[in-house]
């Protein structure tokens, strides 16, 4: 069974300061609750192709996994897959203009996990769906304080 959580934010900022912000894999640890650290395989900045090595917890896990950067449009989305980790996972990040100085923004994951991630992906996906709620908040807190 697939996993597809999509997950939206009306963040109090323009979309440039957003974008930025949120697109560049460093901040991850930021304001993702679960990722623990990040380590750049590539150089940065990100651009299409560029990987890196994430640590996180996640369902009282520990999972390692890397990241390919394989769509990015600057300031309007950004697309990533494991290339390496626990089950085929992508992340994608859009940002578009809600108002004068206003950004949507959505996160989406999705994947297809095996084995017994593959029977337990309806309670993966609702953890996912309250762990990017939170995580989205967290960000919008961060980004709208400063």
């Amino acid at each position: 069974m697939a996993v597809d959580v999509l997950t939206e934010v009306v963040i109090d900022r323009p979309v440039r300061e957003v974008a930025e912000y949120a697109g560049d894999p460093s901040n991850a640890p930021e304001w993702y609750a679960n990722i623990e650290s990040i380590e750049w395989r590539t150089e940065p900045p990100v651009t299409v192709g560029s990987r890196m090595d994430f640590v996180a917890h996640f369902l009282g896990r520990r999972l390692a996994y890397t990241y390919e950067i394989v769509e990015l449009v600057p300031l309007e989305r950004l697309v990533m897959r494991t290339a390496q980790g626990p089950f085929p996972m992508e992340t994608s990040y859009q940002w578009s203009s809600s108002g004068d100085r206003s950004t949507h923004m959505s996160l989406r994951n999705r994947g297809e996990p095996t084995g017994f991630a593959g029977v337990a992906a309806p309670l993966m996906s609702a953890a996912m769906r309250r762990a990017n709620q939170k995580d989205l908040a967290r960000l919008k807190s961060l980004l709208e304080s400063r």
